[in-house]
């Protein structure tokens, strides 16, 4: 019987009377009385806990880490070690309060794992992921049976050493998926290429090892001659359809009869509460672990509002508490006094040896489907990274008296190395930069005239829809030069486990959209795709981007190196009103636009959307347009051009093209233009910035002399009020204004204009087309130019 089981078995007697303490006023110790031993175990590992986390958060340590090492230090290994304590926290009469109340904790916290798991995209697995899984499954497993049988005669005695073998090696082949996403988005590389196969595998992995598990534990309950895995497989198939096919639909009614906006009534919120533990109930009867039912449970729930108010109502509460607590029970029943038994570290070659076939299998394997050597190292890594999964594994073993508690201690301070390890190694191999250098230089002044164009349109709200697909469509040529578009709708991640990236275009037709965001992304994208079949030369690929603000820019900006995007165009954080004024409708989207500004390795432009219309010419014709491009100096200035002389191609589009020259008098200053270097990037000589400037400017010029549609001006100027005053005098037929964002420029004639600003991003004259002093109301693009 293991220890867990003698110390419960201790308790034969039940005394109504000792569940509350009378009070140390009726010279009773409270400590003798259940509740109040809870209520002081609690406070206990929830502050000691949390107080090891502050110690370890620099390192880039998960709460687990410091939950497992609280209980290592409360139990017998270290403060355990005296009697006192030990008798004053963790008494024997304690023993069922605490692992009741931690096994209650564990089974809400799949249930929440589950309810944060989209089962429709995150089980759409790739082949490479599955091969992985099943590499890192069954190749670590097999070298440690080998390695077991070779050392059996330093195995510990009094076991079945058949069983022991199995269960260990069963234990090494684990990976943690729950633990893997929370560090793959403390990483920021959970939507990229090595986190998406790093995540899936990861689940494949996890789910194949429990339920090898729980058919291992009943054949070894009943010693190999029984049928009861059959019939436990069948129960538990029976069950995950019964969810599938008749708790999720009734989910969806009580989903359906709740009234957009309109917050879930109690009785609703009660009723889902019972069913989890209704289904760890469920679960426990046909012999499978209480967790199994509340994973399944959690499943089938329906993505969308109601499960932001579940996490919402328990997520404080059980992760916060009463997850502390199970993950500190492991601690709790650590061992170290049996230490140096040579039998027991027969257990610690193993582990290492499954270790390293577990490391080979899963980077030899991503080599095979080609990835980089270092991805390939990455997700080696992180493939054995351990978690909960193995935990409960390990305590199941303990449990069923299957392994010893020496050996517990062993793979429970393994577990503990490699969730140690694995942030900081991952950290060290991992270097996404430098997949950057065969991508960098995308810009739409660089991109072949014979090829596509590749954009990357980012879409906050349906607001935004008309403007962008009227740009779109005076971005588009019809002399045979394709533009391919990616239509990304930005979404906000609410009551999610982790980030993802869905291209649309993978559901069945006819499937009702899972989500309030999903059916806005199939609201917004279909009228991209109408756009598709109006036009000849534009191809629309739409994806929806759900995570939250702080790391929506990556999205965008590792979407953008995939797919090798030449122009990124993302929305205003403002939005115009009835009467005519900007008004802020979000303002991380301000932040967002910030950060793709900083990290994108591409030409960025923000679109401030006041209604791109356009004119028909004649009945029945497309929308023409009349665009003016200002050109002061610099790289930004000349990728807006290059736009400029894009849209100029397009039969009905006129574009007019002003030129800023400083004066005399700005001349006589020296204070022409000058170009500091940015971030990252080498200061490019004033005679050279000249001679791109002229060069592109002969460049239209020769267009327009071709071209009725196009118009060149020139406008001299000496200081910042004269270039707002010309500014404010171009004609106001115009409907789009293209301008560069000057970031990094320094120049006399617009010296002074962003002291007050409230958008940086628009840099000086962008913020002034967009400012109430600016007498038109039109849309604007303001470019910045990718620089090596």
């Amino acid at each position: 019987m293991s220890e867990a089981r003698q110390r419960a078995a201790g308790m034969v007697c039940y005394a109504p009377k000792m569940i509350l303490s009378q009070g140390i006023l009726e010279h009773e110790n409270p400590l003798d009385y259940s509740v109040p031993l809870f209520v002081v175990q609690l406070l206990v590992v929830s502050c000691l806990s949390r107080v090891i986390h502050l110690v370890f958060k620099p390192f880039r340590q998960p709460k687990a880490l410091s939950q497992i090492l609280c209980g290592v230090i409360l139990g017998p290994a270290i403060l355990g070690r005296s009697s006192v304590i030990l008798e004053a926290l963790f008494p024997l009469r304690g023993v069922v309060v605490y692992d009741t109340m931690a096994n209650i904790g564990l089974v809400f916290n799949l249930f929440l794992i589950g309810v944060e798991m989209d089962i429709f995209h995150s089980f759409r697995m790739e082949r490479r992921s599955i091969t992985i899984a099943f590499v890192g499954m069954l190749l670590p497993f097999a070298i440690s049976c080998s390695i077991s049988y070779i050392l059996e005669v330093h195995l510990p005695k009094g076991l079945n050493h058949t069983n022991y073998i199995i269960f260990v090696a069963l234990a090494a082949s684990v990976s943690a998926f729950q633990l893997l996403s929370r560090q793959l988005v403390e990483l920021k590389i959970l939507n990229t290429e090595i986190g998406k196969t790093a995540l899936q595998s990861s689940i494949l992995n996890d789910c194949f090892s429990w339920i090898a598990v729980i058919v291992f534990l009943v054949v070894a309950k009943n010693d190999g001659v029984s049928s009861s895995p059959i019939w436990l497989l069948l129960c538990s198939v029976a069950f995950v359809l019964f969810c599938i096919f008749l708790v999720r639909p009734a989910i969806w009614l009580l989903i359906k009869n709740t009234p957009e906006g309109e917050s879930f009534s109690e009785l609703s919120i009660c009723l889902i509460f019972s069913g989890v533990m209704m289904a760890g109930f469920i679960s426990e009867a046909i012999g499978m672990h209480a967790i199994f039912g509340a994973f399944v449970f959690g499943l089938v729930i329906p993505s969308g509002p109601l499960v932001q108010v579940l996490i919402e109502r328990l997520e404080d509460i059980v992760t916060g508490i009463l997850v502390p607590l199970y993950y500190a029970s492991f601690g709790i029943k650590a061992k170290t006094d049996e230490f140096g038994d040579g039998q027991h570290w027969a257990l610690l070659l193993i582990i290492v040896f499954a270790f390293i076939a577990k490391a080979i299998g899963t980077f030899l394997t991503a080599l095979f489907y080609r990835m980089p050597l270092r991805d390939a190292a990455t997700l080696a890594t992180l493939m054995n990274a351990k978690g909960l999964i193995e935990l409960i594994i390990l305590n199941q073993g303990l449990e069923h008296e299957i392994i010893d508690a020496c050996s517990f201690t062993i793979m429970l301070f393994a577990t503990l190395f490699t969730i140690g390890i694995t942030l900081p190694l991952v950290s060290i191999i991992y270097k996404p930069s430098r997949k950057l250098v065969t991508y960098r230089g995308r810009a739409i002044d660089k991109a072949k005239s014979e090829t596509e164009l590749r954009l990357l349109v980012a879409v906050q709200s349906s607001r935004n829809v008309p403007t962008i697909i009227n740009f779109l469509d005076a971005s588009n040529t019809t002399t045979g030069l394709p533009l391919c578009v990616y239509v990304l709708h930005l979404a906000e991640l609410t009551g999610r486990a982790s980030a993802m990236l869905i291209a649309h275009g993978t559901q069945e037709k006819g499937m009702a959209p899972l989500n309030k965001a999903q059916a806005q992304s199939e609201q917004i994208l279909q009228e991209f795709k109408k756009l598709e079949e109006q036009s000849r030369c534009i191809s629309i690929q739409p994806l929806t981007a759900i995570s939250p603000y702080a790391t929506m820019h990556e999205d965008i900006c590792n979407l953008a190196e995939d797919k090798k995007v030449a122009f990124i165009m993302i929305p205003f954080h403002k939005q115009q009103t009835v009467d005519g004024e900007m008004t802020t409708t979000n303002p991380e989207i301000q932040k967002v636009n910030q950060r793709v500004l900083e990290n994108a390795v591409c030409s960025v432009g923000i679109l401030i959307d006041r209604g791109l219309t356009g004119i028909s010419p004649m009945a029945g014709t497309e929308l023409a347009h009349h665009i003016a491009v200002l050109f002061f100096s610099g790289p930004d200035d000349r990728e807006a051009l290059s736009l400029g002389m894009r849209m100029a191609q397009h039969p009905n589009n006129s574009v007019t093209v002003i030129r800023f020259i400083p004066g005399k008098q700005a001349a006589m200053e020296g204070s022409e233009h000058r170009h500091i270097p940015r971030r990252n990037h080498r200061p490019t000589p004033m005679d050279t910035e000249k001679f791109l400037d002229d060069d592109y400017i002969r460049e239209f010029r020769l267009l327009e002399a071709r071209d009725e549609s196009l118009y060149y001006a020139e406008t001299v100027v000496n200081d910042s009020e004269e270039t707002v005053a010309a500014v404010k005098s171009v004609d106001n037929i115009h409907d789009l204004f293209i301008v560069g964002r000057r970031q990094g420029t320094l120049s006399k004639l617009t010296d002074g204009l962003t002291e007050w600003s409230e958008t940086p991003e628009l840099g000086a004259i962008g913020d002034l087309l967009v400012s109430p002093d600016f007498p038109a109301r039109v849309s604007v693009v303001v470019v910045q130019h990718y620089l090596q």
